[in-house]
């Protein structure tokens, strides 16, 4: 076997690792966005998160991890759409971003 070669087998053996470590963040993501919405009293549109950004960071230890941001449609009323976010850290769930519309009221003073 020649350097190569070598070189591809490793190359195919760790794009495998990133595959299935993705599987694996994408269902915590899921489970998660689903438990945040289910505890705001809202829908998780689709029932399920697509993969926005992928980078390195370090985690609280120093430990380089790969930090993946999903995004998510929700809606509180099944008529709406709303855009949520969640940031991982390998498969931690660091933050989750789900905003909910206020009413305001526009006070009028004469």
């Amino acid at each position: 076997m020649d350097f190569l070669d070598l070189l591809g087998l490793l190359l195919l053996v760790g794009t495998a690792w990133l595959w299935l470590d993705s599987l694996k963040a994408r269902e915590a993501a899921v489970a998660a966005a689903r438990a945040a919405c289910r505890s705001e009293d809202l829908l998780l549109l689709d029932d399920t998160v697509a993969i926005a950004r992928l980078r390195f960071a370090r985690d609280g230890d120093g430990v380089l991890r790969i930090q993946r941001v999903y995004g998510f449609e929700y809606s509180d009323t099944g008529n709406d759409r709303h855009s949520g976010s969640i940031v991982m850290l390998g498969s931690q769930v660091l933050v989750i971003n789900i905003r909910r519309r206020q009413a305001t009221s526009l006070k009028v003073v004469h």
